[in-house]
């Protein structure tokens, strides 16, 4: 199979190098695409070397699959284009994540909705796919009225450049700032753009994103999203309402059979979830499980993930997994299954 990583020289793609390996997916030739200013690098991937080229170039070579990271824009604009030549895109940004005519995957919760016409299949924001993975059991049982979050996000959901910034303030060294503010030491309550009713670009993904894939425009969503200097894993606090009556044991048995969900629930152990938890791992852990006893049927989450694999990478190859397993992906070699 001819697989295009595209973006592969930036955080998530080269996350994605990973994870295709880890996960020994099918790949017979693999194609590095990444911007004008990239083409030419050189990248590794199963002790091969791979020259990077560009988007014309990796149309032209045809691939099966197409694993987008590379922006909004770059994806309005190229993604249709491989999709014309029968590349099936998997996307990461946020270009087609609200398109009605558009799925919208995380593959534990949704991948039956995929069929062999979906040509370009949206990968959820970081901090929606590991809210709605905890989620996803207890709206099944018992029905979400409402969801309040507030989320902890590592500087590696900005890039590589934030990172940076992060890294060389902690070093007290000057470097371009990626953030409005110092974020070392620091909490912004900043993810992305302000809109004019107040709420930013990120808080309102997890709004309109979790409707989406939980496919309920009843539940209501407020979120507020902060920046913490945290260098990768992003952290969230939800206290969630459902509609029908529940105890904590039966919560605690629904997220711990969750497929992809790990329950760490232990407090007077010391043990919860943490990035450092989460750090290099697929899974989304749930705990601080507790009864919310100043609203009827209300409870407590503290989520945890990778938001560079289960948040980007490894969603986005599972969604790839899930459609050559369930031979909906075309492939130039007839032999993968």
């Amino acid at each position: 199979m001819k697989v295009a990583v595209v973006g592969v020289t930036g955080m998530v793609g080269r996350v994605m190098l990973k994870v295709l390996e880890e996960h020994q997916f099918p790949i017979s030739e693999l194609i590095a695409v990444a911007s004008q200013r990239s083409i030419g690098k050189e990248i590794v991937f199963k002790e091969s070397t791979y020259k990077v080229m560009g988007m014309q170039q990796a149309i032209d070579a045809k691939p099966d699959l197409a694993l987008f990271s590379a922006g909004g824009s770059t994806s309005l604009e190229w993604a249709p284009k491989f999709a014309e030549v029968n590349c099936t895109v998997v996307d990461n940004s946020s270009a087609w994540r609200m398109d009605p005519n558009k799925k919208l995957i995380v593959p534990e919760i949704n991948a039956q909705e995929l069929t062999a016409a979906d040509k370009i299949i949206a990968n959820p924001n970081c901090s929606t796919i590991q809210m709605v993975m905890a989620l996803a059991p207890l709206q099944k049982e018992y029905g979400i009225q409402r969801i309040v979050v507030s989320t902890y996000q590592s500087v590696s959901g900005t890039g590589k450049d934030a990172v940076e910034q992060m890294l060389n303030e902690r070093k007290g060294t000057d470097s371009p700032k990626v953030y409005p503010h110092t974020i070392d030491m620091n909490c912004l309550p900043h993810c992305d753009v302000f809109f004019d009713n107040g709420y930013t670009k990120e808080e309102l993904k997890l709004l309109n994103e979790t409707r989406k894939i939980l496919n309920d425009d009843t539940i209501a969503v407020t979120a507020t999203a902060v920046r913490v200097p945290v260098k990768g894993g992003h952290s969230e606090s939800i206290n969630l309402t459902l509609k029908n009556e529940f105890t904590i044991e039966k919560v605690k048995q629904l997220i711990g059979e969750m497929p992809g969900v790990v329950l760490l629930d232990k407090p007077a152990e010391n043990q919860y979830p943490m990035p450092l938890t989460a750090e290099g791992k697929d899974e989304v852990f749930v705990g601080r499980v507790r009864r919310d006893e100043s609203f009827p049927n209300s409870l407590n989450l503290w989520v945890v993930a990778d938001n560079l694999r289960k948040g980007a990478a490894t969603n986005a190859v599972q969604i790839a997994q899930y459609l050559v397993s369930n031979h909906l992906l075309k492939t130039s070699n007839t032999a993968v299954v």
